[in-house]
């Protein structure tokens, strides 16, 4: 059978570019500092992603203080890390393996808790058939339904749920999320310590349009996408490299 996502590993630059995000997300692994001492790295790494998701939706960076509460978007994000950080990542990798859907349902009632005056809401995708469709055809994706390299695998669920917007709200937090998911459940990133969203972040106006450029499904703006993701995975493999290098003797 032909590989639904087999003509996006085709586009120009898009091979060499997950290569290198591997690469480079490798090189972290193999730091000193992360031989044996990864859990503290990785427990970093969530909480400046969580920061930085949260700030990409337009939401404090600032941790609250002690008897504080925290921006509900912001909450929600330290949520959703804590869920995908420690003893708690294998458990989320499972789900991811085995039933994506229950596992984007997860990340949204942990992301959206504090949005919704709902509760039944929280962690149901919009009654919608194209909804459920797209869905069903991303879970198809990871569940066995492509071989191209992990990054670009990350890169269209990324892109996807920020344009399908299954959930009406805290979907950016869930799709990068997501991304994550695809990260450590591949083996690409498999302690979460690289952290891309401090690109998305940093990179705010190229982000956006780059997600709107995947929306439209033409091979220009999938691409586009595509590198950009797989650029912030290297960045996102900078970031961890200082974090590692911090804690070094």
């Amino acid at each position: 059978m032909t590989d639904p996502l087999g003509p996006i590993l085709a586009l120009p630059g898009v091979r060499d570019a997950a290569e290198r995000s591997r690469d480079a997300l490798g090189a972290v692994h193999r730091h000193k500092s992360n031989r044996r001492g990864w859990p503290a790295s990785a427990a970093e790494a969530a909480v400046r992603a969580a920061r930085a998701s949260a700030g990409i939706e337009g939401a404090s960076l600032d941790l609250p203080a002690e008897g504080e509460s925290a921006d509900p978007v912001l909450a929600g994000a330290l949520r959703v890390a804590q869920a995908l950080d420690g003893d708690s990542l294998p458990i989320m990798v499972t789900t991811w393996q085995r039933a994506p859907l229950q596992a984007l349902a997860r990340l949204h009632l942990l992301a959206a808790a504090d949005l919704v005056t709902d509760a039944d809401a929280l962690g149901r995708p919009r009654g919608d058939a194209s909804v459920a469709e797209r869905l069903g055809l991303l879970a198809d994706l990871v569940t066995g339904g492509t071989q191209v390299p992990a990054p670009i695998v990350a890169a269209v669920v990324h892109g996807e749920l920020l344009s399908v917007k299954p959930f009406g709200t805290a979907d950016g937090v869930v799709a990068r999320a997501a991304s994550r998911l695809v990260a450590a459940s591949s083996g690409l990133d498999p302690h979460n310590l690289g952290v891309p969203e401090v690109s998305w972040l940093r990179r705010a106006s190229a982000y956006r349009s780059g997600a709107e450029g995947f929306a439209t499904g033409s091979e220009q703006g999938v691409g586009s996408w595509v590198l950009l993701c797989c650029g912030s995975f290297e960045a996102g493999a900078t970031e961890a490299l200082s974090i590692a290098d911090a804690a070094a003797p």
